[in-house]
């Protein structure tokens, strides 16, 4: 055997055994995730808070539906322009996209409003990326 031909032996050795420790150690991170999230008093946190970002969202409907409106109409209308300039809070997992504009935070103090998964109004704190 050449000694190119070790090093690619030994590089697939390498990549083989860094592809399994990733595997393995995101099945270990979900069967934690599982474990914890199934616990009951997380999920009666979880339930609680869920509770109280609807009960916030439906209270500012009246300030903030039309901000729902134009969302819907640019994406009806496929409006890049009118996306354009949107907050960039999401929690794409569960259906949540804010429809208020960049910055809202700050200028309007407002929290992240839209609609949830089943089209309830919602109004949330903080943001996670859509896969996590």
């Amino acid at each position: 055997m050449s000694t190119g031909e070790h090093e690619a032996g030994e590089q697939h050795v390498r990549d083989t055994v860094r592809r399994h420790t990733h595997t393995r150690a995101f099945t270990e991170a979900e069967d934690v995730n599982s474990a914890v999230l199934s616990d009951p008093g997380v999920q009666e946190a979880r339930e609680r808070v869920e509770a109280a970002e609807t009960e916030m969202g439906t209270e500012l409907v009246a300030r903030l539906q039309p901000f729902q409106d134009r969302y819907d109409q640019a994406v009806a209308a496929g409006d890049a322009d009118g996306l354009a300039g949107l907050c960039a809070g999401k929690h794409g997992r569960w259906g949540r996209i804010c429809v208020l504009p960049e910055g809202h935070e700050t200028s309007m103090e407002e929290p992240h409003w839209g609609r949830n998964g089943e089209g309830r109004p919602i109004a949330w704190v903080g943001s996670a990326p859509d896969d996590w």
